[in-house]
């Protein structure tokens, strides 16, 4: 029954339907405006492709600043630990090694 899903005369009478509920004189305007709209679409993904290639780059000199901030980290002495006690428990000192 469903083999043929769309047929051509299908399409005929989906685009008379279509030609009926809006008229002759709505469909170029529809159009114009459909067309208005993809080209905005179209210059919107451009910049959006522009601006993440430059973000790329900014990302890129953001990470050789980053790997020259950790070489001058590793040069810092490393830091004593800390004893962490519960609210309940007496602070208690570690030896030093």
């Amino acid at each position: 029954m469903l083999r043929n899903g769309l047929e051509p005369w299908h399409l005929l009478v989906v685009l008379a339907v279509i030609i009926l509920l809006f008229g002759s004189k709505k469909l170029p305007e529809m159009a114009r405006g459909l067309g208005k709209s993809m080209r905005i679409l179209k210059a919107e993904t451009k910049a959006l492709r522009e601006d993440e290639t430059t973000g790329d780059a900014a990302a890129q000199s953001t990470t050789t600043a980053n790997s020259t901030a950790n070489a001058t980290a590793d040069q810092r002495p490393a830091v004593s630990p800390v004893t962490v006690t519960k609210s309940d428990e007496t602070p208690t000192k570690t030896p030093a090694a």
